[in-house]
């Protein structure tokens, strides 16, 4: 049995784009997150696949696509604005190559700072604490992993740069929305 995300991933692959739910799931976070006043529907004019007008079999799988990205950004909102534990990133499970998943992970935070561009944040306009998640999230997207082995050190950073990940995304939430004078 296929997991969620390779599900997703299936479903994306239909649409000209097919990024990879990863990437999917770190733009909808960074639109909640930063505060877009119409964060899932942005959302889904950027990520869901279209089906060919007159291709009912398209049609219906794009529906299908649809409903899974509607169900995972009311998810995600709902983990994001609860109390924060329920939140993690959306990534491939950890029997699947650390290669896999350290993509993933650049996929996450690539998505994650497109959607801080969609919404216009600069840079600049961040504190200096959220700066430096901003620079950290590039310095990710910036990883060699071509020869990235399979090593229990790598396991252990990898781990460490996913808890990062959702300390991160929950510091710009607060910070852009739930702060007293955000958004």
């Amino acid at each position: 049995m296929s997991s969620p995300y390779q599900r997703l991933a299936q479903c994306l692959a239909a649409g000209a784009l097919a990024p990879s739910p990863a990437e999917v799931h770190g733009i909808l976070c960074g639109l909640i997150c930063a505060g877009h006043p119409q964060a899932e529907a942005a959302w889904l004019a950027e990520v869901a696949p279209q089906g060919p007008v007159g291709d009912l079999l398209a049609e219906a799988s794009a529906r299908d696509c649809r409903g899974r990205l509607d169900a995972l950004a009311e998810q995600t909102r709902a983990d994001i604005e609860g109390p924060g534990l329920g939140f993690a990133p959306l990534l491939p499970d950890d029997e699947q190559p650390l290669s896999a998943r350290a993509e993933a992970v650049y996929d996450w935070c690539r998505g994650f700072l497109y959607a801080l561009g969609l919404t216009g944040v600069r840079e600049a306009d961040l504190s200096e604490q959220t700066r430096e998640v901003f620079n950290d999230f590039v310095d990710i997207t910036r990883l060699d992993l071509a020869d990235l082995d399979e090593g229990e050190d790598n396991e252990s950073a990898l781990t460490e740069v996913v808890e990062f990940l959702w300390v991160a995304a929950m510091l710009v939430y607060e910070e852009r929305v739930a702060a007293p004078g955000g958004l």
